[in-house]
């Protein structure tokens, strides 16, 4: 009889120790799928943004020559990449658009043209969903986190490899949401 209670114990810890494993699993494939949301909103920013482009292309040869560099450079983002490639992204992202409102203030017409503004609300409607995917991004983190720091799960999270993902941090100077002069 107390072979068979051993054995129903062991039995059981395997079940969960499984079930912890996939929980896992799950939580960082819902991780993968949150930043793949992100990166598809990131490319549409960037698409936006080209279009854009093509839209000054005939105001100002030099910042033509700029957004088309940075716009090359730019480092593609996929569901593998990290919180860090995110923020470079962003960063050249901001420096585009820097140089596309630079232009957009010395050139009226060119601010006034309906290209650009039904442009620049594209690019406001994608780093809005930008801005909500990093949201589910960061609360799908936060949830494997807590899972593999609780006892017992740290108990299957440590053997198994299963480390904190980093979170999406406010980005120094963009508390707001960008205001496009319409």
């Amino acid at each position: 009889m107390l072979w068979l209670l051993v054995l129903a114990l062991v039995l059981l810890i395997i079940i969960w120790a499984i079930a912890a494993y996939n929980k896992f699993v799950r939580y960082q494939e819902n991780i993968s799928n949150a930043m793949s949301q992100i990166s598809a909103q990131v490319e549409s920013r960037w698409d936006a943004l080209s279009n854009l482009m093509t839209a000054t292309q005939n105001y100002q040869t030099y910042e033509s020559q700029t957004l088309t560099k940075i716009i090359e450079e730019r480092s593609s983002v996929s569901n593998q990449a990290s919180v860090k490639d995110i923020t470079q992204d962003d960063q050249q992202f901001n420096s585009a658009l820097g140089v596309i409102s630079a232009l957009a203030e010395q050139y009226p017409d060119l601010k006034a043209s309906n290209v650009y503004l039904q442009t620049m609300q594209s690019v406001d409607k994608y780093e809005n969903q930008v801005r909500q995917s990093r949201m589910i991004y960061n609360d799908t983190v936060t949830r494997f986190n807590r899972s593999i720091k609780t006892f017992p799960n740290s108990l299957i999270a440590g053997p198994f490899n299963f480390n904190e993902h980093p979170y999406f941090q406010n980005t120094p100077g963009k508390k707001e949401m960008p205001q496009w002069s319409k």
